[in-house]
This record gives structure tokens, C-alpha cells and sequence, in this order.
């Protein structure tokens, strides 16, 4: 396409002003039933159901699961973890494990070599 068959912005402007000053009407009758339409489709529950807005029983039992195991861990922590709340509240703990575990630095391993 070359410039001169290309349309100039005022035609193009004056084309838009023709289709601005007659906008498509919507006949009454047919938004009517377009508006009836989806409102069929629109569920009709009294109250609100938080069980379904979590996601049902599945999501639930996920849920009381993890609750349960953030309770386990934080209130008697594994050995491998340490004391988060010792730690935040600035105690320290220290257990028998604890003491049980050897150092992982890079000195003394060719001595437990023989």
C-alpha cells in the first residue's frame, strides 16, 4: 500500500463522527431478555457458606492438618530444628542432642580416618 491510497486522519476522523452521532440501539425486548437470561444462571443462596468458599471438606482436613503439625513442631520441636521461641524471647537452650553433635568443620576429618 503506498500513502496515496491510505485514508487521510480527517477522513478518518470525519467517518468516526458519522458513526458516533448514530450509536446501534439495543431494543428494549431483547436486553430484557438477555438481562432474565443471567439471571437464571446467577445461584441463589440465603447466607454465606464458608465451607464451600475454603474449598469443601478436602481443603478442611488440609487445613486442620497443618494447624496440627505447626502446633506439634512449635511446641516440642524435632532435635534437627532449633528453639524458635527460646530464641525469640532470648533464652538459650541447649539440649543433651545438642551437645551429642560433632562440629562439621574442615579440621580433624583426616584424623578420624585412622
Amino acid at each position: 500500500m503506498t500513502d496515496n491510497d491510505r485514508i487521510s486522519d480527517d477522513a478518518l476522523e470525519a467517518l468516526f463522527e458519522t458513526a458516533r452521532a448514530r450509536p446501534p440501539q439495543v431494543p428494549e425486548a431483547l436486553m430484557a431478555r438477555v438481562t432474565a437470561d443471567a439471571l437464571s444462571h446467577v445461584p441463589r443462596k440465603a447466607g454465606w457458606n464458608w465451607l464451600a468458599a475454603i474449598g469443601g471438606l478436602p481443603a478442611l482436613g488440609g487445613l486442620v492438618t497443618a494447624t496440627c503439625v505447626g502446633f506439634w513442631i512449635g511446641v516440642a520441636p524435632p532435635a534437627g530444628l532449633p528453639d524458635l521461641a527460646g530464641e525469640v524471647i532470648g533464652e538459650a537452650v541447649v539440649t543433651a542432642e545438642e551437645d551429642a553433635v560433632p562440629e562439621l568443620d574442615g579440621f580433624g576429618w583426616d584424623l578420624g580416618e585412622g
